[in-house]
């Protein structure tokens, strides 16, 4: 009887296991054939070679701003790439050098928060570019990098990423520009470093991510400003930490790069109509800690590093996802 038991428990256990190693990431749907031109471009390279960056859109400008240099070194280097004329031109440092930092755009200003010090303590340090250069801001409530930022409505929003003491970061950090002032929500249901995030409307898209323990995530949670409820959606396709995401224009949050034994060329969309993920054509120049911006339904994907750890780029490379409708 003992032994009928044993073996029971034995086969019990093996079927879950075979259960959980047979449960797949969901697959991507078929693009539609009009979008079957979708092709990445290159235009003209970065200044400087940088990654763990942070980016933002103001306009037609896109915001490259802190990270490292080659040589190990933060640094409040700020690059602006005029999408217009595909040039680049150099913006006023930063206040403070920072990496993995976190941006956002709240009424056309663009915003920078937090991100680790040159000493790899996360700063609490917020700051606006307004007419005259950096402004200093309300602090955050505490120290925060590797998370990431959206702007929505007249508010933004700082979720996931590092706290002070080398912690997860439970709590969301919601500053309003109007008042000057920072406020607290939930946190996203999988609290994670190293995330994208994205905004369509008024929901704040967390993607992917990853833990020390667990490595890279698939995670994928949505906040909805207007409820201040979390909600969990179908998982990216490629688990993954130290990635960039964006939203364009047709409605769709789109996950690029990261990083594991090497560098991830997947980029993956989500449409927020249908509830579906769509493979895209792959990264030209796979990277990790790279500045991600969609201008209405352009993909703009700049610097980062092309090998997983302290690796740097200047690449520069767009893609045009109008095809995918909606805009």
């Amino acid at each position: 009887m003992r032994r009928a038991r044993a073996v029971a428990v034995m086969l019990l256990v093996l079927t879950a296991a075979a259960g959980c190693e047979q449960t797949p990431n969901p697959q991507p749907v078929p693009l539609p054939s009009s979008a079957a031109g979708l092709a990445w471009r290159q235009i003209a390279p970065a200044p400087s070679a940088r990654t763990e960056v942070a980016a933002a859109v103001r306009g037609n400008f896109v915001y490259v701003m802190g990270g490292f240099r080659g040589d190990g070194a933060t640094v409040a280097t700020v690059e602006v790439l005029d999408i217009g004329k595909a040039t680049w031109t150099a913006g006023p440092d930063l206040p403070e050098a920072v990496n993995h930092a976190m941006a956002a755009t709240v009424a056309n200003v663009v915003h920078v928060f937090g991100g680790y010090r040159a000493d790899g303590t996360p700063s609490d340090r917020a700051y606006r570019l307004g007419l005259q250069g950096w402004q200093r801001i309300a602090n955050l409530p505490e120290g925060r990098a590797a998370g990431t930022a959206v702007g929505i409505g007249d508010s933004a929003y700082v979720a996931g990423g590092i706290a002070p003491g080398g912690g997860l970061a439970r709590q969301m950090l919601v500053y309003a520009p109007g008042s000057d002032r920072w406020s607290t929500a939930p946190g996203p249901p999988t609290p994670r470093e190293h995330l994208g995030g994205a905004a369509v409307g008024g929901t704040f898209y967390t993607v992917a991510g990853r833990t020390r323990g667990a490595g890279n995530l698939a995670a994928f949670e949505a906040y909805d400003t207007a409820t201040g409820q979390w909600t969990k959606l179908p998982d990216v396709p490629t688990p993954r930490g130290g990635l960039g995401a964006a939203a364009t224009c047709t409605g769709h949050v789109v996950a690029i790069g990261g990083e594991a034994a090497a560098t991830f060329p997947e980029v993956e969309a989500y449409d927020t109509r249908s509830g579906d993920w769509r493979s895209l054509p792959p990264l030209p120049t796979p990277r990790h800690g790279l500045g991600v911006a969609a201008i209405d339904a352009v993909l703009y994907v700049l610097a980062g590093g092309p090998h997983p750890g302290l690796h740097v780029a200047d690449s520069a490379e767009v893609l045009d996802v109008s095809a995918l409708g909606g805009c």
